[in-house]
């Protein structure tokens, strides 16, 4: 959790991540015009875990 968390959040862009680990989720807010969402998944691939789908919520 805290190795996602780490990667996540010292991503420029990226505000907070958090990982929910009951549910197999990674919660992050992040600023689309910094960082996409296609390179956050790559980011938790390359730690080794399996990206199984996304979504990508606008608020």
């Amino acid at each position: 959790m805290a190795k996602i968390e780490g990667a996540m959040t010292t991503t420029k862009g990226v505000a907070n991540a958090k990982v929910l680990f009951n549910a197999s989720k990674v919660k992050a807010e992040f600023d689309e015009n910094v960082v996409s969402a296609d390179e956050l998944i790559s980011k938790v691939e390359k730690l080794g875990y399996p990206v199984l789908s996304s979504k990508v919520t606008v608020v």
